[in-house]
């Protein structure tokens, strides 16, 4: 083999790499966050975690994805340890369909239409529809297609280039001697798990492992093992990410390493036991691309069938591995900030998804910012210290949501958005900031009712009805902005604009009723300016509230 066949098989495994990565994010964005929102549905029993793992998995084509996916889950508390475990099952099952893919490479036929199931022979037409589509199209979803189907193009022609360079090795004695040696399981295992351990794909080092099947060099014997230890090898990526993650994130982690290394030892024990006593003849057999497709997805639903009626017991050993040593971080949070546990970071190498936690977690800054509106306004008409300071903390709540929010937003808006998706977030970090000023505003009023009651004010009878009645319509205006951000529906946003014609309406009579008795000299100078105050913060919240309604409406209508 020489040196240009080197830089050819060198050039060819790292176009079949960055296939891979294209159209993994191309189907990540053209799933827009769906297939992730789907695995943080609660799953009542580990068989559904499985089919869900499995499905999801083969959808994103990256069981890795899904792991790491599983274990900002979990450190969100959106999903608890035991339902993590099914998923983890399933997406080793799920990762199985890109060998079934690649095999494809291998088909040996003079049929026509069989030759035209080889990928050399399609790749071509879906790298040119795929273009066309990047380029011409304005639609969003079309240039996701397009993206993926460059990048199984790229996938497709990095193999066949890999395949085609390695192809002269057939000939070289070292390259079989080194398959042989492989075949002993244990030096087998270890170089699976290294070179995936590597490249962090158990996917990407099986199709490795088909293009240089095309040599003849690599019998049963030798495959068997090496897919073993992919299997290890592709732990290291949820490993990585539990780093400084929560105790059940990590314990999550863990039972992705216990489930692959368990089911591997069975596995090979068993199987070995069984050559030992019966031979099988086919591991001397030279392996070919789809029998590698057969061989890995047989040993992952093998794994997945034996453990799985031990699931559980799989939770058990990750918590006596990492104990209660440190505090979980969800633990930590107080309960009103819970919910910015959801913005994992994990979750940035899926903006779509990452957009979606971040608007829950705006729900709940929104939730409390109407708290303390609520709070705030009852205060004008009966002073009461604990609900004064309840306000100033549910105030700072809110801030630490806004900068919370902002920051995880910022790490959203570095990574390349779907127009749609830019929309959105736009619209959400103009919400941030009206949200915010609505606890603000209430935390103003609540000030002003503090002043009142430190100078021993109050205000007319009709005045108190009049601030009454704008109270209970604000609060309405502020519920329809909480129930909106949850349902866009157009009647809700048109209920809220109505109310604000009556606050309007309601503030010009308590502001004419104010200069007649100014005019009496029925209030003192003190009293005015603190109903002015006053009026001002809730024509503010008002306002606030509003323009978030307005915000989300004008992303819907764009």
């Amino acid at each position: 083999m020489d040196l240009l066949s080197i830089f050819t098989m060198i050039g060819g495994l790292a176009l079949f790499l960055y296939g891979m990565h294209v159209l993994g994010e191309g189907l990540a964005k053209l799933s827009g966050g769906k297939m992730e929102a789907i695995l943080s549905k609660m799953t009542d029993s580990p068989l559904k975690g499985v089919l869900l793992g499995a499905g999801a998995t083969a959808v994103i084509q990256s069981s890795s994805a899904t792991t790491v996916m599983v274990v900002g889950f979990v450190n969100s508390g959106i999903m608890q340890l035991k339902q993590a475990v099914g998923i983890i099952m399933g997406a080793n099952i799920g990762t199985t369909i890109t060998s079934w893919i690649l095999s494809l490479s291998g088909i040996e036929s003079d049929n026509l239409f069989v030759k035209l199931l080889k990928p050399d022979a399609f790749s071509p037409i879906l790298a040119m529809v795929g273009v066309i589509l990047l380029m011409f199209c304005n639609s969003e979803r079309k240039k996701d297609l397009g993206t993926i189907l460059i990048g199984f193009a790229i996938l497709m022609f990095g193999m066949d280039t890999m395949s085609s360079a390695v192809e002269p090795l057939r000939n070289i004695p070292s390259f079989t001697n080194l398959f042989v040696a492989f075949s002993n399981p244990i030096i087998g295992m270890i170089a699976g798990t290294i070179l995936t351990a590597i490249i962090q794909s158990s996917s990407a080092s099986v199709g490795i492992l088909q293009a240089l099947c095309i040599t003849g060099a690599i019998p049963y014997s030798a495959v068997l093992p090496i897919i073993a230890g992919q299997n290890i090898g592709t732990c290291i990526t949820a490993l990585l990410s539990s780093i400084g993650a929560s105790v059940n994130a990590k314990r999550a982690a863990f039972i992705h390493l216990y489930f692959n290394v368990i089911g591997t030892a069975v596995f090979m024990v068993g199987f070995y036991i069984i050559h030992y006593i019966s031979p099988f003849d086919f591991l001397e057999q030279t392996a070919t691309p789809a029998g590698i497709a057969v061989t890995h997805s047989f040993f992952n639903i093998f794994a997945t069938l034996i453990l799985l009626p031990f699931s559980y017991k799989l939770v058990t050993l990750a918590s006596i591995s990492v104990r209660d040593s440190q505090a979980d971080y969800t633990k930590e949070l107080p309960s009103r900030l819970a919910a910015l546990s959801n913005m994992d970071e994990r979750f940035l190498d899926n903006p779509p998804f990452a957009l979606t936690q971040c608007k829950k977690t705006i729900g709940a800054m929104l939730v409390l910012a109407e708290e303390s509106v609520q709070e705030s306004v009852s205060l004008i008409t009966g002073y009461n210290k604990k609900k004064a300071e309840h306000v100033e903390e549910l105030e700072n709540y809110v801030d630490q949501y806004e900068t919370k929010i902002n920051d995880y937003m910022f790490e959203i808006d570095l990574a390349p958005l779907p127009l749609a998706d830019a929309r959105e977030l736009s619209m959400m970090q103009q919400c941030v900031g009206n949200i915010e000023r609505v606890a603000d505003y209430a935390l103003s009023i609540a000030l002003s009712a503090k002043k009142m009651e430190k100078k021993n004010l109050d205000f007319a009878k009709e005045t108190k009805e009049d601030l009454s009645r704008y109270r209970d319509i604000l609060l309405s205006l502020v519920r329809h902005t909480e129930e909106y951000w949850e349902n866009p529906e157009p009647l809700i946003a048109n209920d809220a604009f109505q109310l604000e014609n009556e606050l309007n309406r309601i503030e010009k009579r308590i502001i004419k009723e104010h200069k007649k008795r100014l005019k009496k000299d029925k209030y003192s100078v003190d009293t005015g300016f603190i109903l002015s105050d006053i009026l001002t913060g809730l024509k503010k919240v008002a306002e606030h509230s509003l323009l978030v309604m307005e915000s989300m409406q004008t992303a819907n209508t764009e």
